[in-house]
């Protein structure tokens, strides 16, 4: 259990911090296109390296293409959501997926969590919900609801398909492989929704070259970290643990940021969110 313990912490550091340095960087710079591209130029040929050394079955390959396929849909409905209400409102949304993965995990096979488990998950689904609601004045978030939804509905896609590969990916290397497949993808459906909209491939403005870097050391890797951990946890669980990384950004946005506003109620939905992966963990 404390590898698990060890691998949480590192990929909840990871995410939080490629989402700290997203908030940094103009919206036209596309923080996430350049992040995918440095991820790919990165890990990609580790990736490669490590799926040589797998034997793609039918199922694995029907299982790539649904995840990468959804994971795409979910950056491009983030993408369109985020035109209507900010990330404070969106993400904590979209990242409610542990309660879809529990309603298809029992519709599929029958599954459901402890009851222990169950209050921790929903304590900290509250603790997003709430955290949501601090920004849910500040823009049309009628029109962003659907989108919202989709990335949430997504999410639970892609992560029930890690969780049924996880066993015929023996590495980390292999993991990495899986995770470049679904970035490509999704790096290449950017690509052309930046054609579409301004008639170049490339966004309007480049970040920082170290935070670019920075990202694509994170980004691919904290969700692979999140993959890893699937070998010893649910799929709800393990996805409600990686929303730690909220819980993080908010601390750090209202004590060391400074971005007070409403502060005491982000303060009191972190501390929910907390509270729910405190008797998470005690479940297991």
């Amino acid at each position: 259990m404390s590898s698990v313990v060890a691998l949480l912490t590192l990929s909840v550091g990871m995410h939080a911090t490629w989402n700290l340095l997203a908030r940094q960087v103009p919206a036209s710079c596309n923080y996430l296109w350049w992040g995918l591209l440095a991820h790919l130029l990165l890990f990609g040929p580790l990736g490669v390296y490590g799926l040589s050394q797998i034997t793609g079955s039918s199922q694995f390959i029907l299982l790539n293409s649904l995840a990468a396929m959804a994971l795409s849909i979910y950056f491009v409905a983030l993408r369109h959501a985020y035109r209507f209400a900010p990330a404070a409102f969106v993400y904590p949304l979209a990242r409610s997926s542990p309660l879809l993965i529990v309603i298809w995990t029992w519709l599929l096979w029958g599954q459901l969590p402890s009851w222990l488990a169950s209050v921790g998950i929903g304590l900290s689904l509250l603790g997003l919900w709430l955290l949501a609601m601090t920004s849910s004045r500040q823009a049309h978030t009628a029109q962003a609801l659907p989108w919202v939804g989709l990335a949430a509905i997504c999410t639970s896609i892609y992560s029930l398909c890690d969780k049924l590969l996880i066993q015929q990916l023996p590495s980390f290397a292999a993991i990495l492989g899986y995770v470049s497949l679904s970035y490509l993808m999704a790096f290449m459906v950017m690509s052309l929704l930046n054609w579409r909209e301004t008639r170049h491939w490339l966004p309007a403005c480049r970040p920082n070259a170290w935070l670019i870097l920075i990202g694509g050391l994170c980004i691919g890797s904290s969700y692979a970290l999140i993959i890893q951990v699937m070998n010893h946890l649910d799929t709800a669980t393990a996805v409600t643990f990686s929303n730690a990384g909220i819980v993080v950004v908010s601390i750090i946005s209202i004590f060391v940021l400074k971005e007070q506003e409403q502060w005491s109620k982000r303060l009191a939905a972190a501390s929910l969110i907390s509270m729910g992966l405190i008797v998470l963990g005690s479940s297991l």
